[in-house]
């Protein structure tokens, strides 16, 4: 017996499959590395056998992990995804799951199997291996070699994938059977030896200061993109860290703008500045944000409204409520009134301004499982 979508993606990459929700455990134990999204499920098995022992043995040596797109746009940010890496050529596809009423999910081709290299970063143009497989990894693809990629995922050159899980007993076993080894060199180590130095300075200022610094820089830097493509220069960034009076260095920034702009054109993306110079919350927090924005943006267009908003946060058992110190109407005003800042336009908020919203707020709580009870409790999650 195999794995249906494996055999598939041998046989027919194109084809669409179907699968099942089952309640079978490989999804890992430590739960903090798994989106809580995830529920126990694998895709179908059949008893249909292939052709050759040669193509079972292939599909038995790969590891599944899970991934989402890094992007602003809250549809694309909110695809779920699912990919198998091949050790026996270094290959790798991943589908999208795509759920059609309340039964039927449907999983269909995104990236076609292949073997792929790193786009970006000190690693640019080397091959994917198993060892780039781990939760919060980046994996980056052209996107011009994917036509059939949505529309508004084909807007960037570069498409940035963050895995979000990876099957842990499945990479252990193939990791121990082969001779590969993590060759982190000495210039990706100092550059996240410089990146964090970085982030803890910043952190430790945000914390100080409160939400509406963080989610104010990403507006400002939003407004800034007058081309909308998400590339700012250096002097941008400068002036912008200046602006909200976030001290860094000079020494610091030169250091920090040689990893960031690796590709040496002398612009970034503001989304990955953000997230290189103070660091982003884990993924475990991450799934629950996008959980949240899901359940509001019911018809998926990337975007809620604030009357929506309004409608579904429920302040009844905010601590402040609880003691008696604020009413529910206080804490809902207030809320919605730091939200409003942070967004472009004044009736909806993005994906991404509600993630930096929480972003922010992240900073300051350190228990992962405090800032999700923070974060469900008002949606109802």
């Amino acid at each position: 017996m195999i794995d249906h979508l494996s055999r598939a993606v041998i046989s027919d990459p194109e084809q669409n499959l179907t699968s099942e929700k089952q309640e079978i455990s490989h999804i890992l134990p430590d739960s903090k590395l798994a989106p809580i999204r995830l529920r126990k499920r694998t895709l179908h098995e059949t008893k249909i056998r292939t052709q050759s022992t040669l193509t079972e043995n292939i599909l038995s040596h790969k590891v599944q992990f899970d991934g989402r797109i890094i992007s602003r746009n809250g549809h694309d940010a909110c695809r779920e995804l699912v990919g198998f890496f091949f050790t026996h050529d270094q290959s790798l596809t991943i589908y999208e799951y795509r759920q059609f009423g309340k039964n039927r999910t449907n999983v269909l081709p995104f990236i076609q199997k292949n073997i792929y290299c790193h786009q970006r970063g000190r690693r640019k143009g080397k091959q994917y291996r198993l060892a780039d497989l781990y939760v919060g990894a980046n994996l980056t693809f052209l996107s011009s070699d994917h036509p059939r990629l949505p529309e508004s995922v084909k807007e960037n050159t570069v498409l940035t994938l963050r895995i979000t899980n990876v099957d842990w007993r499945a990479l252990d076993s193939l990791k121990t059977d082969s001779e590969e080894h993590d060759d982190v060199t000495s210039e990706e180590a100092n550059d996240r030896k410089i990146l964090k130095a970085i982030q803890d300075l910043l952190k430790e200022q945000l914390r100080r200061r409160g939400v509406r610094i963080l989610t104010g820089l990403g507006k400002h830097l939003q407004q800034l993109d007058k081309e909308g493509n998400g590339l700012l220069d250096k002097a941008d960034f400068k002036q912008a860290l200046k602006l909200f009076r976030l001290e860094v260095s000079e020494n610091d920034f030169e250091s920090f703008w040689l990893i960031l702009n690796s590709s040496g054109n002398g612009r970034a993306d503001y989304g990955e500045f953000k997230r290189a110079i103070i660091g982003e919350m884990n993924e475990y927090r991450k799934s629950f944000v996008r959980k949240a924005f899901m359940k509001l943006d019911f018809n998926k267009t990337g975007s809620v409204s604030i009357i929506d908003i309004s409608k579904c946060y429920c302040a009844k058992m905010h601590p402040q409520v609880i003691s008696g110190h604020s009413t529910e109407e206080e804490i809902k005003s207030s809320f919605l009134e730091t939200l409003k800042d942070a967004c472009s336009k004044s009736d909806e908020v993005s994906y991404g301004e509600f993630e930096d919203y929480y972003e922010s707020l992240s900073i300051g709580i350190v228990d992962d499982e405090d800032f999700v009870n923070v974060l469900c409790t008002p949606w109802g999650i």
